[in-house]
């Protein structure tokens, strides 16, 4: 235990050094880091659910059934009143 408190205060050491070296602050590019990382998970998602969906369309397309063809082939068309909001 003692020795990986010892590990730990030396390599943090080291990364303070490494640090202090390039002159940069971590809590700024942790920020821009945390930000990226939460900015490409959205876009992911955006992407995997627009994609999923044109698949799932093109895959019920393609799956019709001669009664999907025809399912509203008798019924009467009332244009007048449809949408109007009564």
């Amino acid at each position: 235990m003692i020795q990986r408190m010892k590990l730990s205060r030396s390599l943090r050491k080291l990364g303070h050094d490494i640090e202090d070296a390039t002159g940069g602050s971590h809590s700024g590019s942790s920020l821009l880091r945390n930000l990226s990382w939460a900015t490409a998970g959205v876009t992911a998602l955006a992407l995997g659910v627009i994609v999923g969906r044109e698949i799932r369309q093109r895959y019920k397309f393609n799956r019709r059934t001669p009664y999907d063809f025809y399912a509203h082939s008798g019924d009467q068309v009332q244009d007048a009143e449809f949408g109007v909001g009564i």
